[in-house]
Parts: structure tokens; C-alpha cells; sequence
């Protein structure tokens, strides 16, 4: 896919900008998961992580992923 933008926000910004931009606005909107964001940013989710805190975005973390993530961690832990 290309994405054609007016000349003048070309002339602003760097293809990453560009690419930084469009993913956090998919993942804001909740079109594209944190992996499928970073993905269209082309950095590793660590990084996406700390752009989207230096801008004050929260992550989608909700109730059930807290369940998911404690039910995998005392499945994974020794008893």
C-alpha cells in the first residue's frame, strides 16, 4: 500500500515520522494491536512502549488481559 499525503505534510515529515504517526493513530483507534502498531512503526514493542508514554497514551491493558496474564503466569510458575 502507498499512502499519498499533501505535499506540504510530506515536506515535514521523515518516512519513520510518517510511519510513527500512522501507527499510533491505529493503534489510539484500536484498528492495529501494540504488535501490529510497532510493526507499522518498524521499531520493537519496547520502543513503541516508550513513544507512546512520552506522548501520554495509554495502553488497551483491560481486566481480562490482567486475568490472562495472571493465569498464565501461575500456570508458568513451579509449584
Amino acid at each position: 500500500m502507498q499512502l499519498v499525503l499533501p505535499s506540504e505534510v510530506e515536506a515535514r515529515l521523515s518516512p519513520e515520522s510518517a510511519a510513527l504517526h500512522l501507527a499510533i493513530g491505529l493503534f489510539v483507534t484500536e484498528e492495529a494491536t501494540l504488535g501490529q502498531a510497532s510493526a507499522v512503526a518498524g521499531m520493537p514493542q519496547a520502543r513503541f512502549l516508550k513513544e507512546l508514554g512520552s506522548r501520554r497514551i495509554p495502553i488497551h491493558y483491560g481486566a481480562e488481559e490482567l486475568v490472562s496474564d495472571l493465569a498464565a503466569i501461575a500456570e508458568l510458575s513451579p509449584r
